[in-house]
């Protein structure tokens, strides 16, 4: 194929990596952090906005971040378990994620264990918080893929579109050594392939429209949208998976990527299918927590004793200053029915003692009318 046969080609970034000084930045890991931040930041506004608690989002994150990423990494390294493992390879580089390698399957799957813990510890429902975050991981994922971009990698077979994706060959500046991901273009271009890492971005965002669009029109609840966004995923990955051409474990003769996307689209859309129908009312979206204690998950001390404190609240043993909204217009209602109770006992005892009254008031006119008789 001749390069130079088309007029114009999308280059590559002629590197992906800034030294300052001794400490290397990496586009890569900076577009997962700004993934990480915007997937929260709308998460957290969805959340409010369907009557959660604020500040929920961000808890949950706490553990649903880590898990996430160490999922992510651990399907990527055991799907291609042949490039850090064998012969001539390092092992020790598979605990090198900013060097790109993240399994969404894992991550994603990882990611809502350690989120379905933190629903445990803060008592939220999962499918609600799922629904309300789905479409800021969905955009979170299209910011992450252009650090693929940057590293030059998940491209897809040679191609001589007028959108193809050229990449350069890069070297080491200190050691001279190639170093195709972490060093700097020469300014040569090795291939022209199709730029599969740009139609899937283009395809979450196309995704997260349409959630954002079906959850206003349909108001759905329960963990619905999360399966949309799953099977929405899914579908546009197993087309993007059958361009690329770079080495991949395979099952049954098909790239393991698209086995798994094929697997889980049904999965979500069965989900979908028999997963109760509507939303959630906003009363079951707050946590039942004692106001102002939000221990961060790594406060296990604080942790236990809120958990102590809401027994107590529960059982009605302790007095305790501050309780959540929920708990407290419990107790308010039960003050108004203890006083509508009281007016009641109050009514009826009036009620019985006005007939003995007159009774009394009849027996001392006899009594009065008698004694006058004797007199006279």
């Amino acid at each position: 194929m001749a390069v130079n046969s088309v007029l114009a080609y999308i280059p590559s970034p002629p590197q992906g990596v800034w030294h300052l000084g001794p400490f290397p930045l990496r586009a890569y890991a900076l577009f997962i952090i700004l993934g990480i931040v915007v997937a929260i930041w709308w998460g957290e506004r969805r959340w409010q906005a369907r009557g959660g608690q604020a500040g929920a989002v961000l808890d949950v994150a706490m553990f649903a971040v880590p898990f996430g990423l160490i999922g992510g990494r651990a399907y990527h390294v055991a799907t291609d378990w042949q490039k850090y493992f064998g012969e001539g390879k390092n092992p020790v580089e598979a605990l090198y994620v900013w060097q790109g390698g993240l399994g969404i399957w894992g991550a994603v799957a990882f990611g809502a264990v350690g989120a379905w813990i933190g629903c445990r510890i803060y008592k939220i429902p999962l499918p609600a918080l799922g629904d309300a975050i789905a479409p800021g991981v969905l955009l979170a994922q299209a910011i992450g893929r252009l650090g693929n971009y940057f590293n030059q990698e998940l491209y897809g077979r040679p191609t001589e579109l007028p959108w193809g994706l050229e990449i350069y060959e890069r070297f080491d500046p200190e050691t001279g050594a190639r170093d195709m991901m972490n060093g700097v273009s020469t300014g040569r271009v090795l291939e022209v392939v199709q730029p599969t890492f740009l139609y899937e971005l283009l395809w979450n965002v196309l995704i997260v429209i349409a959630l954002v669009q079906i959850d206003k029109r349909f108001k759905i609840g329960h963990g619905r949208l999360f399966a949309l966004y799953v099977a929405g995923y899914s579908f546009g990955r197993f087309f993007v998976e059958l361009l690329r051409s770079d080495e991949a474990t395979h099952i049954l003769g098909i790239r393991i990527n698209s086995f798994t996307a094929a697997l889980v689209f049904l999965g979500a859309m069965a989900y979908f299918a028999l997963a109760t129908k509507g939303r959630e009312n906003p009363s079951m979206l707050q946590p039942a927590l004692v106001e102002g204690l939000r221990p961060w998950p790594w406060q296990i001390a604080e942790l236990r004793a809120l958990g102590a404190a809401e027994n107590a609240v529960a059982d009605g043993g302790v007095d305790i200053s501050k309780k959540s909204d929920s708990v407290a217009a419990e107790d308010d209602s039960a003050k108004e029915g203890t006083a509508e109770t009281q007016s009641e006992i109050a009514a009826v005892a009036a009620a019985e003692t006005e007939p003995a009254a007159a009774k009394d008031s009849v027996d001392e006119d006899a009594e009065s009318t008698k004694s006058g008789a004797k007199k006279s």
